[in-house]
């Protein structure tokens, strides 16, 4: 009697309501993501805070995003349509002007921020990598804060990375605030970054495959559960500013087809080769940038160097967002998109060296779909059968997983960032698949692990 009420337990923390096994008595915890909570125990103080960090995410999403959109508006003077078509019609004192301000404004409040909360940690993935998760509130809104302005003025960096550590913020306070664990609370900072990026993108489910796949390396149910109610309590938040359509909208419902079948295979190799010099570069300057008094000057260079390409090139100016969605579009010439290309790439890397902070997912991601655009355009003289833009969704899927070295989370970001490329599914997989499995072959450094501080930083 008691061997048979032994076999009936369930083992899996915490308990279930159902105390009983099945009759085969085989557990439950035989499926490998259902296992037990781990050291962060999925407590309901510890989902209070899951809720209040997925409310303060989206609200500093909000935040961030009218910032960035305000001096967008401030800097080029236009009320109504597209950023780059405003960079385009501004004249070129007005764009020079505009980034030697930025420079300027950058170089000086980041080193201000920097001396007086020296020693405060505000590097999200080094803080849950290497940390204990801590972040301190005040660097990072500070921080943030200056990223966006910069950014706003026309510098080459990603606008996501002031939610998504605004949104580890939140949560590393929040932490601290109602008593959780070290492990809750690396948890849930990791689920306030992935939700800091699906707020202002409109990306929930991209949101939360971020936080597991990359933040925490664990698609299992303890970790994947907090993850998706962060991150979709942040966007239905965002929801009271932000639109609730496509970042990238009336892209069309490109097909698949033989040809670009074949050519994502073909291509996989070369984005995963490409990604991981980018990736190098990246890396090396994130080691050697520049600090100290000399950091004052080194964005207004910086800035001024992309104000000088920018005045053939203004499409480099900002994040490379409406690049994307020119070349999702069709729109381009082979001539401009190689010289985008080549550039877009550069003047980012520029931009970090300098010591600015920001994000890279979308010059990253704009890097790709020009690669693919500029390609698949080469391509379909030999092989016709799809549209630029069907080669530029593929492109920027595989650049996306090669660069993070995580697969699954570029796909669900380009198919929910565009809510297109469903019928594009098979080549983007098998490029993305192959892409990334090159880059981690040659390196395995992603965006994120080359930009980790050293041991012992200087600030």
């Amino acid at each position: 009697m008691v061997e048979r009420r032994q076999s009936s337990e369930r083992l899996r923390v915490p308990q279930p309501v159902i105390k009983r096994r099945l009759p085969s008595g085989r557990g439950a915890m035989e499926q490998p993501n259902n296992t037990n909570d781990g050291a962060a125990a999925l407590t309901p103080r510890f989902w209070c805070a899951v809720a209040g960090t997925g409310v303060a995410t989206g609200l500093f999403g909000d935040l961030m995003m009218a910032i960035l959109f305000a001096v967008q508006r401030w800097a080029f003077g236009y009320s109504t349509g597209s950023f780059q078509a405003a960079v385009q019609h501004a004249s070129g004192v007005r764009r020079m002007v505009s980034l030697l301000v930025a420079g300027a404004f950058g170089g000086t409040a980041w080193f201000l921020l920097r001396r007086v909360t020296k020693g405060r940690q505000s590097e999200i993935d080094d803080a849950l990598w290497s940390g204990t998760g801590t972040l301190s509130f005040r660097r990072s809104l500070g921080t943030s804060v200056i990223s966006e302005v910069v950014i706003g003025m026309g510098a080459s960096l990603g606008r996501e990375a002031a939610p998504k550590l605004l949104g580890g913020a939140s949560g590393s306070f929040l932490a601290g605030w109602v008593g959780l664990s070290p492990a809750q609370r690396r948890l849930l900072v990791a689920c306030g970054g992935g939700a800091g990026l699906a707020a202002v993108y409109n990306v929930p489910l991209g949101g939360a495959l971020f936080t597991a796949e990359i933040l925490c390396g664990s698609i299992t149910l303890p970790t994947i559960l907090p993850a998706l109610a962060c991150s979709s309590i942040a966007t239905l938040t965002a929801w009271l500013y932000l639109p609730a359509s496509p970042t990238y909208a009336d892209v069309p419902a490109y097909h698949s087809s033989s040809s670009i079948v074949v050519w994502s295979l073909v291509v996989g190799p070369i984005v995963g080769v490409l990604a991981a010099i980018y990736i190098r570069l990246i890396g090396w300057l994130s080691h050697h940038r520049i600090t100290g008094t000399k950091a004052i000057l080194a964005p207004l260079v910086a800035f001024g160097v992309l104000g000088l390409i920018g005045l053939a090139y203004p499409q480099l100016f900002g994040n490379g967002k409406d690049i994307a969605h020119d070349i999702f579009l069709g729109l381009g010439s082979f001539p401009l998109l190689l010289a985008l290309f080549l550039l877009k790439p550069l003047v980012t890397a520029l931009c970090l060296g300098s010591g600015a902070s920001g994000g890279l997912f979308t010059p990253v991601m704009s890097s790709g779909a020009l690669l693919g655009g500029l390609l698949g355009l080469a391509w379909t003289h030999l092989w016709p059968g799809s549209a630029v833009g069907a080669y530029a969704m593929v492109g920027a899927a595989a650049m996306i997983g090669a660069a993070m070295q995580a697969p699954l989370s570029a796909l669900a970001l380009v198919l929910e960032l565009t809510h297109s490329g469903f019928q594009l599914m098979v080549p983007m997989m098998l490029a993305t698949l192959v892409a990334t499995a090159v880059t981690r072959h040659l390196d395995g450094y992603s965006i994120y692990t080359a930009r980790l501080p050293a041991a012992t930083p200087s600030v």
